[in-house]
């Protein structure tokens, strides 16, 4: 889940990372007011979760409330990446003398947090670290040990800052990487992280994201910043029917059967297994197959849930079948997760044959579930296939019947 800018802020400032002044308006009204408080020289930013505000003319400076008016009518009259602003932040414009990048993410190879520091920021970190290695140091560190603060400062003294510098940015880089740990994020970025004039050092603008499965544990945190439990927050915001599967994800609190994102493809997904679940996606496209969406199964939904979800994929435009895949489970009973899908589609209005392209959930009351497939006449099969070639069978009866030549392992 994403946050906007302003949202980004107001938790860095809880973490004690030092930010601009300023507030959001939802108004040129609103707008002039901030930047009258403010005081001097203000920028304005359009609150929008897609990048390239700046190229479309979503960052605008005025020197006065009356320019800032006219700024915010500019900005919230104006679209970008098919997104129209939540409100404008107005914040006070900063004098910069020098600009760092400070970033944390989780490196799912070494299977922990690592804290990314650069003295050349304001430009994609991925950029410096292709042209310029040597201006991005690295570190990992534990979530079950004590934070060692120690760590962060030989990150940053490794790039040659020294002194009081090395102080404020080590606390800073701190700040961030205890809040990634505090609110369950899995990117926390400030860039530019910028030291001005007077050598203080504020961020100037942030990207934070988090675990979706942190929001129940953080659910004070997210009433606090005004988020609801159907904003999913990718990259844009919800799309109806993304909405619709976090409503059928609330409507029982027995197991996971939602959390979607939508696609434009045609093969419905009802997939699941943590990271399992981004592998089968993968798989699907390394196949060829076009999801129409991705979800999360799992943690014993009950069969109307996973009957919902079902349905909910069904009603896509264009999804011709289904595939449901799993790693193999043992606190998911494959007898539901069957008897609901089946429903889900019968209810819909099709033939669970010609619907479910595959099923492939081997685990707990397999049996069981194999015998409600084998009634209803589904392929499925067990932990003998790989979740990757299920993926590549459902992949195949696509294709099949759209006439489309066979898949290519």
């Amino acid at each position: 889940m994403r946050f906007y800018e302003f949202e980004a802020k107001t938790l860095l400032g809880m973490s004690g990372v030092p930010v601009s002044k300023g507030g959001t308006a939802l108004t040129a009204d609103d707008a002039a007011r901030i930047a009258g408080e403010v005081g001097g020289d203000v920028v304005l930013k359009s609150q929008v979760l897609s990048g390239g505000r700046m190229k479309a003319g979503g960052i605008k400076f005025a020197s006065a409330a009356e320019e800032a008016r006219t700024a915010a009518e500019q900005i919230l009259a104006l679209e970008i990446g098919g997104q129209r602003p939540r409100c404008v932040l107005v914040e006070s414009k900063q004098p910069v003398k020098k600009e760092y990048y400070a970033g944390v993410i989780y490196d799912a190879l070494a299977k922990l947090p690592v804290a990314i520091f650069s003295d050349l920021g304001g430009i994609d970190i991925e950029q410096v670290a292709e042209t310029h290695p040597g201006h991005v140091a690295r570190v990992h560190f534990s979530t079950f040990s004590p934070f060692p603060e120690f760590k962060m400062k030989e990150l940053v003294a490794s790039l040659g800052i020294s002194g009081g510098e090395l102080n404020a940015l080590t606390r800073i880089m701190s700040q961030l990487a205890q809040a990634f740990l505090r609110y369950g994020l899995t990117l926390a970025e400030i860039n530019p992280l910028a030291q001005l004039d007077d050598g203080s050092i504020i961020a100037l603008d942030s990207h934070l994201d988090m675990e979706e499965e942190a929001r129940d544990g953080q659910a004070a945190l997210l009433a606090r910043l005004g988020i609801g439990r159907e904003e999913t927050r990718l990259a844009r915001p919800p799309t109806p029917f993304e909405i619709r599967g976090a409503e059928v994800d609330a409507s029982d609190h027995r197991g996971v059967a939602g959390r979607v994102v939508e696609f434009d493809g045609t093969l419905g997904c009802v997939i699941g297994a943590g990271g399992g679940s981004l592998t089968i996606f993968d798989a699907i496209r390394k196949f060829g197959g076009d999801p129409a969406n991705y979800c999360e199964i799992g943690g014993n939904p009950s069969v109307k849930k996973a009957a919902e979800l079902t349905k909910l994929i069904l009603s896509k435009p264009g999804v011709g079948k289904i595939c449901v895949i799993m790693n193999v489970v043992s606190n998911t009973r494959v007898d539901i997760v069957a008897r609901g899908v089946v429903k889900g589609v019968i209810e819909a209005g099709y033939d669970p044959a010609e619907k479910i392209a595959i099923f492939r959930i081997p685990g707990s009351w397999e049996d069981e579930g194999f015998k409600i497939l084998e009634k209803y006449g589904v392929e499925y099969c067990d932990r003998s296939v790989p979740m990757s070639e299920a993926a590549r069978r459902a992949v195949e009866k696509m294709r099949k019947a759209k006439g489309e030549p066979e898949v290519v392992a």
